[in-house]
C-alpha cells in the first residue's frame, strides 16, 4: 500500500496536482481534474530492459531495403510520403463521425490483398463491422476483426499470429490492466500509445490508431499522443459538405505538405484526382462578389471559388464573418483597403466564403479577397475568364508567391484564359504558357485594371 498513490490528473493537458482543483493551473480548464491511483515501480523494474539492444555504429546499420505498402488509392499513399512505411504507427484523427473508419476499412480492403490485416474495434462488434464492410464492398480472406478493448488481448493476439499491419479503432476505448483508471484517460491514452509504439518498433508491424477530435480541434487526450506516434493525418471537412481533406500534420517520413480529397458517397469515401474541376463545377458567372483563386496544398493547385458579400446595417458594430478564411486575414486586408483605396466599411457587413468547405491558410489568397471586396462593394463582377493570386502587404503592395507557374498550369488546364498575378511572379513565367498573365504592383493598380 505504500507504493499506491493517489493524485488528480488534467485530461485536457496532464497537469497532475496531489489535490483536487476546480481549474488547472496548466491550461486554465474547468472541472479537467480527475482522481487517479498511480503506483510507484521499485528500481528493480526501473532497470529491466531488453538484453538484446546493443550500441552500435552509424556505419554498420544496412539501409532501409524494404518498399513501402501501397494501397492503390492515390490520394492516401501521397499524403503518406509514397506508401506505408513497415513498423510505423500512424494516427488518424478527426472529428467523431467525419468519416475515419470508413477510410481506414477501405484502404485496409486494398492492403489486405496482399498482406494480413487484423482490425481490433473497441467501438464496434463484428456484426457491426460486417455491415460497415458490405456496404463499401470490402470482401477480403486476409482481414481479420477483432472486437476488444483490452490492449494486453490485442498484444497477445499479434503475438500469436503477427499481421503485416495492426489497427486500434479507437485509441479512447482501450485499456491497459496496469492502471486502475478509466479508458480514455491521460494516462491510460499515453500508455496505451507507448506500448503500442514499442510493440511497432519491435515487431516491424504497421499500426494505425484512430483518434478523436475535440471540440477545441485537438485530439482528445494528452497533446503528448501526437509526439509518441510516427505520423499523424487529420481528416477535415464539413459533414455537410461532401468533400473530405486527408492532412498530414507531421511524418516522419515524408513532407507534411501534402492534402488529399475525398469525396464522399454511398459507397463509401472516393479519391478526387482534379477537385479543381469539382469545386468549380457550379460556380456562377457574372455575379459581383465571386473569384477564382489558386491555392497550393503541398504541391498540387487547387482552383476554388471565394465570394464575398458587403451589405449596409444599421447595428453599430458590423459583422464580420469568415468561412474558409482566416478572420485575421479578413480585418488586416478590410483596413488596407480603408487607408489605401479610401472604401468605408464602418457600415458594411462583411462576409466571406470559400465555396465547398475548403479552407485556405496560404497568404497567396490575399489578391482573390481583396478582389472580391472590391467586386461586391463597387456591384461591378470580374469577368469569368480570370484566376487571382497573389499577397497583400499592409502598404497595399502585392507580393509574390511561389509555385506561380504550377498555378497557371492548372488554370491553363481548366481553360481559364487570364491571371492576375504579382508583377514580380509574372516577370518570372516563361513565355510559353498559353495563359496571359497580368502582373500588378499595388492595389491601385487592379483598381484601375479591372473596375
Amino acid at each position: 500500500m505504500a507504493d499506491r498513490k493517489t493524485v488528480f490528473r488534467c485530461q485536457q493537458c496532464g497537469y497532475v496536482s496531489p489535490k483536487w482543483l476546480g481549474r488547472c493551473p496548466d491550461c486554465k480548464s474547468w472541472e479537467s481534474l480527475v482522481e487517479e491511483v498511480s503506483y510507484k515501480s521499485s528500481e528493480k523494474e526501473l532497470a529491466t530492459g531488453n538484453p538484446q539492444n546493443r550500441p552500435v555504429a552509424l556505419a554498420d546499420i544496412p539501409a532501409e531495403t524494404e518498399p513501402r505498402l501501397l494501397s492503390g488509392i492515390g490520394e492516401w499513399d501521397r499524403v503518406l510520403g509514397g506508401g506505408l512505411i513497415a513498423g510505423s504507427l500512424v494516427l488518424l484523427a478527426g472529428d467523431p463521425g467525419i468519416g475515419k473508419s470508413t477510410l481506414l476499412l477501405q484502404v485496409l480492403a486494398r492492403l489486405s490483398q496482399e498482406k494480413r490485416v487484423l482490425y481490433a474495434s473497441g467501438e464496434e462488434s463484428p456484426q457491426q463491422l460486417k455491415v460497415r464492410a458490405l456496404r463499401l464492398g470490402v470482401e477480403s480472406p486476409n482481414l481479420f476483426v477483432y472486437s476488444e478493448t483490452s490492449l494486453e488481448a490485442v498484444l497477445d493476439a499479434v503475438a500469436q499470429k503477427p499481421p503485416h499491419i495492426l489497427v486500434v479503432d479507437s485509441i479512447q476505448t482501450v485499456h491497459t490492466r496496469a492502471l486502475e483508471v478509466a479508458p480514455g484517460s491521460v494516462s491510460q491514452v499515453r500508455e496505451c500509445a507507448s506500448r503500442l509504439m514499442r510493440a511497432a518498433k519491435e515487431t516491424g508491424v504497421s499500426i494505425f490508431v484512430v483518434g478523436h477530435v475535440t471540440k477545441e480541434g485537438s485530439i482528445a487526450g494528452p497533446r503528448a499522443l501526437e509526439h509518441l506516434v510516427d505520423t499523424v493525418l487529420y481528416l477535415e471537412g464539413d459533414r455537410t459538405h461532401t468533400f473530405r481533406l486527408l492532412r498530414a500534420v507531421k511524418n516522419r517520413y515524408g513532407s507534411t505538405n501534402e492534402v488529399g480529397v475525398f469525396e464522399m458517397k454511398e459507397v463509401g469515401l472516393e479519391q478526387v484526382p482534379n477537385p479543381s474541376k469539382l469545386l468549380l463545377a457550379e460556380r456562377p458567372k457574372g455575379v459581383s462578389g465571386s473569384v477564382v483563386a489558386c491555392a497550393v496544398e503541398g504541391t498540387r493547385p487547387l482552383l476554388v471559388e471565394l465570394q464575398a458579400l458587403v451589405s449596409a446595417t444599421s447595428w453599430l458594430q458590423p459583422r464580420r464573418t469568415s468561412m474558409g478564411v482566416d478572420s485575421n486575414r479578413l480585418s488586416l486586408l478590410l483596413a488596407v483597403l480603408e487607408k489605401k483605396l479610401g472604401l468605408n466599411f464602418a457600415q458594411q457587413d462583411v462576409f466571406v466564403n470559400v465555396a465547398g468547405g475548403v479552407r485556405l491558410v496560404e497568404p497567396a489568397t490575399d489578391l482573390a479577397m481583396t478582389t472580391a471586396l472590391l467586386s461586391t462593394y463597387l456591384d461591378r463582377p470580374l469577368p469569368p475568364e480570370w484566376v487571382v493570386w497573389g499577397e497583400v502587404g499592409l502598404a497595399g503592395e502585392v507580393r509574390g508567391v511561389g509555385h506561380s507557374s504550377v498555378r497557371a498550369l492548372e488554370a491553363q488546364k481548366l481553360g481559364f484564359t487570364r491571371c492576375l498575378i504579382p508583377r514580380s511572379n509574372a516577370e518570372r513565367l516563361s513565355p510559353e504558357l498559353e495563359i496571359e498573365c497580368v502582373g500588378v504592383k499595388s492595389l491601385q493598380d487592379v483598381m484601375q485594371l479591372l473596375f
